[in-house]
């Protein structure tokens, strides 16, 4: 087949050759090495030539080449965010390459002039109007960070980062100016390179950002207020973290960079619980003559057992270069972590890579990004802390007797015919060692965006982003047929006793994907000293998620726990849709006066189809004074803006996907029929609520940028006030009102408001040291102020779920009150200051004590976040440490409320179990759980991390380094809390994972 298009093909080659070398007959090189001022090479600095399109990054060396310069005088701009940007003049001469002398770049501490990434794109610094904070990697929090969000721990004012225990890759809540929802979604939006990745979690993995290597990220920028993040609309309201990964840079020869880290954790803290002697001692004075009879001879620190030092191995290695000038970045990681819990344990594999060529004169940005991980998990049952805090000190982890071979040789509470003792405690150490909970997960995020200048329009530029976001997770819990709480002596199910027969198997599997469209055109104008650029487009994101249901197993893996379940069960599967409609428009005049408005127009496929449209409107007013008359040449105020901000974001993410939507749902095992031999069963019609509608989050945002002594000292200030309406909260029904008596509707409304402040400064720059801090401080109130009609004893809804009863609740949500309020009962103390047990306040006066007495007192959450960070270097040493604070906020200590009292001890006559020391202060025989006594102040300091590192210098090589660092983390923590940890989401202390002391070794080399 003849080809007739080939000639013309070639035609146009040559021609676009020709072209190229007369071009390049007209044009030279520009070369140079940039260098911080300790005169190390700053890899990674953006290095333009003033009014064109021409530019590089700087590589390991610090040095970077500039090709096809146009001949005669250029300037050449030199920037990198943390320092002050530099203007080079230089003369090229056509054919040639000019070198410009080594230039020391002078470290900025406020970054005012620098590009930040905000939505769909980057601004100046000194241009943004919105709350925006950024953390650069060479900031991040320092020692073994095994989740991103923990890297800026202390860092950012109003941004609070909550870790859910020490197990490897607990789960952690991030809250960004507090709670903005009652019962929907109060996670921020996280953003990776661009994609908005899935919020929710996957099934085997405790926190979905573990599958995120912190290796691989170089900046973290949190959005705060609506102007910022208005841009995102309807997962927006919580705020935004925008998460820029490493990637290869321009110019850059082949570079290679080791980090292996190598840490060892302990416990740093414990349940303070009754030794074996004096429990001895109080049982023989409190217990009954049965009781006393079962107190063993050992002494046994169960905490002890259970806890272990725990070893961390952590190594990454990465390339960084150049492939026919396609800038790369490739990386693998390896983390191998012990839990301090014997047995738990994660291990996790993570790969990325990175390619950014620019292509056709600079008018093409391509950003290639995929990475990998897989994770490999252990979990324990958090239960076994709290029953290692519960178990008889006085009994010993193993038993010499054969008869208790069935259980292991792990001593147990048994019956005299050797079957387990009904209700009692089973021995923790055994319980953990026969329990194998693992998971496996992976997780693939890649995007590929392209962004294209139109040549036939200066200033014009098409952008399109195609991504997804693919997570499969699965997993099982055996449960060894020795173990206590599953041994199986049913003799028509087991008549043999048939260890197969004993035990537990249980799997699950989950599937997830996201997918991604978006697209956009942005036009960008400067005209007289004005600056205009106005951005248009379009987004649709698709979420799945799909899996089987498996039935539980014996430890054969084949004979059903109940026979008479069906042997098949449904799969699930789920889909949620959002499309989107957004612009921005930003107008800067002269440098002074500045605007940006935005609006978006969300569509979710979660309400009906006459309430799933909202729209997101914002505007941000900022006025720079340092550009005024009366200040540009004021040698001691460098930099001086006011800002303004009002938005609106929206709220979708509550309940199920089709809570609008009437249905009939598959119903479970216990509302099965029965026919003849045969269980069937039903499906059964669904509760809904068709008006369901967005909650909207209405925002208002003063704040002062500011910087004096060439920004030695630079800061912020911000001052809010959130709203939120039409709040989606899970209410009461009444009877015979819907198919349920329960359901999600849009109620009420509540109230943040807050103040926060960032100080950055330089106290020392010289030749041998320098120091710098970075202080933040935020303060937040939060109120619910309507909580729409109620009957006229309404309190409120109860809220925070306790032990020591069936349904205790010991938190509320009520109308001008903070969320999650402790709703207690007021203790009475005698003279010497001791609790009364049993006798509280009667607050309303009618004689009796009942739930008109109960009242709202204090706080889970603080009221008050502080961060305090220093860095000093001396020559090649250096020192930094991380301290935070919270003040303000109240812990109920549940598990001195359920345990502390010697109903608890000694409830059973065949088994004891241990008292925390506090029933030393009350003496209570029995349980006080809504006593405000428990109660306590959970204001804390905490030493996050301590490093000290050595800078070694060359090795093997020219441009290479080595740098020895050691770090501690949780360092130490100052409090008046009684329990393990007064950092708790939530405010209630029960079974909670101690978190560690970590001391860690790093050896970073790169060449």
């Amino acid at each position: 087949m003849k080809h007739t298009y080939l000639p013309k093909l070639w035609f146009l080659l040559f021609l676009f050759i020709c072209c190229s070398l007369s071009a390049a007959a007209q044009t030279g090189s520009i070369s140079g090495r940039l260098l911080d001022d300790k005169n190390q090479p700053l890899p990674g600095v953006t290095v333009l030539v003033e009014g064109t399109q021409l530019g590089t990054s700087t590589n390991s060396e610090g040095s970077f080449l500039i090709q096809n310069v146009p001949a005669g005088a250029q300037t050449v701009v030199a920037s990198f965010v943390g320092y002050t940007s530099k203007r080079l003049p230089v003369t090229v001469t056509a054919g040639q390459t000019v070198t410009i002398a080594n230039t020391v770049l002078a470290e900025n501490t406020t970054l005012l002039s620098e590009a930040v990434v905000v939505g769909y794109g980057v601004q100046r610094r000194q241009d943004v109007t919105g709350s925006i904070s950024t953390v650069q990697s060479k900031d991040f929090v320092q020692g073994q960070v095994t989740n991103p969000e923990q890297l800026v721990q202390g860092k950012i004012a109003g941004v609070n980062v909550t870790t859910g225990g020490g197990a490897p890759g607990a789960g952690t809540t991030v809250r960004i100016r507090g709670n903005s929802s009652l019962n929907a979604s109060n996670d921020p939006l996280f953003v990776i390179d661009g994609v908005p990745v899935d919020k929710g979690g996957i099934s085997g993995a405790s926190n979905p950002l573990t599958l995120i290597n912190p290796n691989d990220i170089e900046s973290v920028t949190v959005l705060k207020d609506a102007s910022a993040t208005a841009i995102y609309g309807s997962r927006a309201s919580a705020g935004v973290i925008l998460i820029t990964t490493k990637r290869g840079v321009q110019g850059e020869n082949l570079t290679v960079n080791l980090n292996s880290q190598t840490s060892v954790s302990r416990r740093a803290n414990k349940y303070e619980v009754l030794g074996a002697d004096e429990f001895r001692e109080r049982i023989r004075a409190n217990g009954n003559a049965g009781q006393i009879a079962t107190l063993g001879a050992a002494n046994t620190d169960w905490q002890g057992e259970i806890f272990r030092s725990a070893a961390t191995f952590d190594n990454n290695v990465s390339l960084n270069g150049n492939v026919k000038n396609v800038p790369f970045r490739i990386s693998y990681g390896n983390l191998n972590q012990q839990g301090i819990v014997i047995t738990n344990k994660l291990q996790r594999h993570t790969g990325s890579i990175s390619l950014t060529p620019v292509l056709l004169d600079g008018n093409l940005r391509i950003d290639v990004n995929a990475k990998g991980s897989r994770v490999d998990n252990r979990f324990i049952d958090n239960g076994q802390i709290g029953a290692a805090v519960l178990f008889d000190p006085t009994q010993p982890v193993r038993s010499p007797e054969a008869q208790f071979n069935p259980f292991g040789g792990y001593f147990q509470f048994l019956q005299a015919n050797g079957n387990p003792r009904g209700l009692a405690p089973g021995n923790p150490v055994a319980a953990l060692n026969n329990t194998n909970n693992v998971s496996v997960v992976d997780r693939f995020i890649g995007n590929v965006q392209l962004d294209y200048k139109l040549p036939f329009v200066p200033g014009l530029r098409a952008n399109i982003n195609l991504a997804t976001d693919l997570s499969r997770g699965e997993g099982s819990t055996t449960i060894n047929p020795q173990d206590f709480g599953n041994f199986n002596a049913d003799p028509v199910t087991n008549p043999n006793r048939d260890p197969n027969l004993s035990g537990r198997y249980t799997q699950f599997q989950q599937d997830k994907d996201m997918r991604l469209l978006e697209t956009y055109v942005a036009y960008a104008k400067d005209f007289s000293g004005t600056k205009f650029d106005i951005l248009a487009g379009y987004s649709y994101q698709d979420f799945q998620d799909q899996g089987p249901n498996f039935l539980p197993l014996r430890f054969d893996r084949t004979t059903q726990v109940n026979p008479t379940e069906r042997l098949t069960v449904p799969g699930f599967y789920s889909q949620l849709t959002l499309l989107s409609y957004f612009a921005r428009t930003t107008l800067n005049v002269k440098d002074r006066y500045l605007l940006t408005a935005t609006l978006r127009n969300d569509n979710t496929s979660r309400f009906a189809e006459e309430t799933r449209s909202g729209y997101f409107p914002a505007v941000g007013l900022g006025w720079r004074l340092k550009g005024e008359n009366f200040l540009a040449n004021n040698a001691t105020i460098s930099e001086l803006k006011l800002r303004a901000g009002w938005g609106q974001t929206g709220q979708q993410d509550v309940g199920g996907l089709y809570d609008f939507l009437p249905r009939y749902v598959i119903g479970n095992s216990a509302a099965q029929y029965q026919f003849g031999q045969n269980f069937i069963t039903t499906a059964r019609p669904s509760g809904y609520n068709r008006e369901l509608q967005w909650e909207t989050t209405t925002t208002l945002n003063a704040g002062l940028d500011w910087g004096i002594l060439d920004n030695r000292i630079s800061g912020t200030l911000d001052v809010y006030d959130r709203r939120t309406t039409d709040l989606l909260a899970n209410v009461n029904v009444p009877a015979g009102a819907n198919l349920t008596n329960q359901l999600n509707a849009n109620i009420g409304s509540l109230r943040n408001r807050g103040i926060e402040l960032g100080i950055n400064a330089a106290p020392i720059q010289s030749e041998a040291f320098n120091w710098d801090v970075n202080f933040n401080v935020a303060y937040n109130t939060n109120e619910i102020t309507d909580l729409g009609p109620q009957d006229a004893n309404f309190q409120g809804f109860n809220v925070g779920g306790i032990p020591g009863g069936t349904g205790s609740n010991i938190q509320i949500q009520s109308v001008g009150f903070p969320i999650n309020s402790f709703f207690v009962l007021q203790q009475v103390y005698n003279a010497d200051g001791r609790p009364v047990e049993g006798l509280y306040v009667d607050r309303d006066g009618n004689g009796i004590i009942n739930e008109r007495d109960y009242y709202r007192y204090k706080q889970p959450n603080a009221l008050t976040n502080l961060g305090f960070t220093s860095n000093m270097a001396y020559r090649d040493f250096s020192l930094s440490f991380v301290l935070r604070a919270s003040l303000g906020n109240y812990v109920f200590n549940a598990t001195a409320a359920n345990l502390a009292n010697y109903a608890n001890a000694t409830g059973s006559t065949g088994f004891l179990t241990n008292l925390p020391t506090d029933v030393r202060n009350t003496g209570f025989r029995t349980q006080q759980i809504f006593s405000d006594y428990y109660m306590e102040n959970g204001s804390f300091l905490r030493g996050e991390n301590i490093t000290l590192g050595y800078n070694v210098g060359k090795v093997f090589r020219e441009g290479s380094n080595l740098r020895l660092t050691a770090a501690v983390q949780n360092a130490f923590l100052v409090t008046k809390y009684s329990g393990l940890d007064p950092e708790i989401f939530g405010g209630i202390d029960n079974n909670f994972y101690p978190r560690a002391r970590t001391f860690t070794f790093g050896i970073n080399a790169s060449f």
